[in-house]
């Protein structure tokens, strides 16, 4: 089939099925753009609540799709590659969460939307990266706070509200992890007009050679409301797609084509289509996991009014 008859026919089944199609910002560009949303994994969730559509297929990793069955439990809800997941995510499982915790007692949990629905199970919050500042600077200075599971969202976040009352948990984003002062350095020397846009999950080092520290979201707003012309971009590259599609009087340069994460990946146009043809990979979550995951990002959503 080629990839006209495929677009064609996904979008017939869409039609079919009512179904809707979210892809998050690191998806390849050709998941980009048989999407009906594009966006971070809280606001793709939250667009799909807000429709009248029975099926959602999330072109993400599995984190994401059980956020979106959570705000939207009573509609289906597939992954398109089953073993799509997050790295991150899956460095903290309830089990240690509930060790921790006892570890730190009356102390305010919080937990990072990159991470799972048993992990959230166990929070009293959600931060997202776009308001994680916000809602950590709104906690009491006398409250203890236990943050998962992103060691460098946490670290900034700790520096930037001077919360110092906080303990980080020791996980993080490979992708981010690894990027080095060294590249970004290279980078800013080649391109000395360009702004440094970063992605918070990155290291303390790299964050503080950046000029903003933004979601992807508020990249994609930031760069699209600028009179500037170059960016470093320092998260995945998947978001070049959206940004160079939006922006393309403007020029952006990748701190690295290594930038790349696997399991956003793995998506593609025939996964889709197999995902509206059979509805396989459903995300099933316990009731009460589910319950209560959605506690703490409920929350969130009350707190960012």
């Amino acid at each position: 089939m080629t990839q006209e008859e495929l677009i064609k026919r996904i979008n017939e089944l869409k039609r079919a099925k009512n179904a809707i199609i979210l892809a998050h910002n690191y998806e390849l560009g050709e998941i980009q753009d048989i999407a009906d949303f594009c966006g971070d994994s809280l606001e793709l969730s939250i667009k799909a609540a807000n429709t009248d559509n029975d099926l959602i297929v999330f072109c993400g990793v599995r984190f994401m799709a059980e956020t979106a069955k959570m705000l939207s439990p009573d509609k289906k809800v597939i992954l398109p590659v089953a073993h799509a997941t997050c790295e991150m995510a899956e460095m903290i499982d309830g089990e240690q969460l509930r060790a921790i915790k006892k570890e730190y007692p009356n102390s305010i949990t919080v937990a990072y939307v990159n991470s799972t629905a048993e992990t959230k199970a166990e929070c009293d919050l959600c931060v997202t990266s776009s308001n994680a500042l916000k809602i950590i600077a709104s906690l009491p200075k006398d409250k203890h706070v236990i943050f998962v599971p992103d060691r460098n969202l946490g670290s900034y976040c700790k520096e930037q509200t001077n919360h110092s009352n906080m303990y980080l948990y020791d996980g993080f984003c490979p992708v981010h992890d690894r990027l080095t002062v060294e590249v970004l350095k290279k980078r800013k020397a080649e391109f000395p007009n360009a702004e440094v846009l970063i992605h918070p999950e990155s290291r303390k080092e790299l964050v503080e050679l950046a000029d903003h520290a933004l979601s992807t979201g508020k990249i994609l707003t930031y760069v699209r409301e600028s009179d500037k012309k170059e960016f470093i971009i320092v998260t995945e590259i998947g978001i070049l797609h959206r940004l160079e599609k939006e922006n393309p009087d403007k020029k952006f340069i990748p701190i690295s084509c290594e930038a790349v994460c696997p399991h956003m990946k793995l998506i593609r146009l025939e996964n889709v289509l197999e995902a509206l043809e059979k509805e396989e990979n459903e995300i099933i979550l316990d009731k009460e996991i589910m319950e209560k995951a959605a506690k703490p990002i409920r929350a969130m959503l009350d707190l960012s009014k």
